[in-house]
């Protein structure tokens, strides 16, 4: 049986180009503490942590895959790194998704994900697309700050409760086709400046 402590182990050799562990379909319940570690990569995809897990200042080198990752309990990207790309597409949190300060330099990828109780993607810099395609997040979220220089991939999101996206800038295209926020369009307006085509 795998826990928190295997894991740990296993990301903290070092990163070898091509290379990633299969950490697929586990079940954690223990925490799972990196913060401010530099890790290799990996494939969490079907994963279910029922702890708290904790990536604050960590520095990802490789592939970072949440795909359909379960988040029970409280979950911090606060200020870390990915190097490569992030997916977290069909992942869900139960607790708010921390995010403030991130580093994207591959894509970012939440399509499909749910934000049970929002989150905090404050001062955030994604260098590649960011993807929130059909995104459920059912209690307020804030991207204040953010500077997304791929663009943002909004398509069918739906925000439920407030979405705060004051002084973010979008530097590619801004897709807004279907998104909602409270039941109303998601518009460009929302943005303080979007230098790219936008759909809507």
């Amino acid at each position: 049986m795998t826990s928190a402590a295997d894991i740990r182990e296993r990301l903290l050799t070092p990163w070898r180009h091509g290379e990633a562990h299969d950490l697929r379909d586990l079940d954690i319940t223990d925490p799972l503490d990196l913060s401010g570690c530099v890790l290799s990569g990996f494939d969490l995809s079907g994963t279910r942590f029922r702890a708290p897990v904790d990536f604050s200042g960590a520095r990802l080198e490789g592939l970072s895959w949440f795909t359909g990752v379960r988040f029970d309990d409280a979950t911090d990207f606060t200020r870390s790194m990915f190097l490569n790309d992030a997916r977290f597409d069909g992942s869900r949190f139960a607790g708010p998704a921390v995010f403030s300060g991130a580093e994207f330099r591959g894509i970012a990828r939440f399509d499909g994900a749910h934000l049970d109780a929002g989150g905090d993607f404050s001062a955030i810099t994604s260098y590649g697309n960011f993807a929130f395609d059909a995104v459920r997040i059912k209690a307020p979220i804030e991207f204040t700050g953010a500077e997304l220089l791929g663009g943002l991939w909004a398509n069918r999101a739906h925000f439920e409760h407030e979405a705060d996206f004051a002084s973010t800038q979008v530097h590619g295209r801004l897709w807004l086709k279907n998104a909602v926020v409270q039941n109303h369009p998601l518009s460009e307006t929302a943005f303080d400046l979007s230098f790219g085509y936008t759909y809507k």
